[in-house]
């Protein structure tokens, strides 16, 4: 299991732009938000985390990022006294990235399905996110792979919101999603722009 601690210097931020789509709304007047600390994972071994966590990291979210975290590693949190408040799961596979890991997409939708589980046992938050655009959901795809969809399938209708890149979503698959299972959806246009997601989310 690869594990990234992180620990931040003070850095200035640079002014973002931020286009922020809900869909549907949350509750009338009040906005989302989200607490730390967080943990980061992918189902899918995409490089869509890393790119999660170089702002988390510029914002100084307070966070853990585990490639193949488990339910163990949330036990494990919630026994020292330092229970996860957030668990942000990145969709989209990687065939590279998996055969990296030593894991296929079974073992990522197995591991994941369990990590779901326990944060909702524990009343976890959970932010389902695809961040690398229609690319990463037919990049590398031979004919009859479905493995992005799979981890988007298993992740996103069981989040208490998502966060997606607009350019993923051109075939409202994301908004579907939202729509049937009343769930709060952020549609960002850049990648630039995930950093003031973010710092709106978790109120830096």
């Amino acid at each position: 299991m690869k594990r990234s601690l992180t620990h931040t210097a003070p850095i200035f931020l640079l002014c973002l732009a931020l286009t922020l789509t809900f869909t549907p709304a949350p509750v009338e007047g009040q906005e989302l938000s989200a607490e730390v600390p967080v943990l980061l994972t992918s189902c899918g071994q995409s490089p869509g985390p890393v790119r999660i966590q170089f702002f988390m990291n510029r914002l100084k979210i307070d966070h853990e990022f585990i490639e193949q975290a488990t339910a163990d590693d949330l036990v494990a949190r919630q026994q020292a006294g330092n229970p996860v408040k957030t668990l942000i799961i990145v969709t989209g596979a990687s065939l590279k990235g998996m055969g990296a890991a030593g894991t296929s997409i079974d073992d990522e939708l197995a591991r994941t399905a369990a990590l779901i589980d326990e944060a909702k046992r524990q009343g976890i938050t959970i932010i389902g996110s695809h961040i690398e655009g229609m690319d990463r959901r037919a990049q590398g795809a031979a004919e009859g792979d479905t493995s992005d969809e799979q981890s988007i399938d298993l992740v996103c209708p069981s989040s208490d919101m998502m966060i997606v890149r607009a350019d993923g979503n051109q075939d409202n698959r994301f908004t579907i999603i939202a729509d049937s299972e009343n769930i709060p959806l952020l549609l960002f246009d850049k990648n630039m722009e995930l950093g003031g997601v973010l710092e709106t989310l978790f109120q830096q």
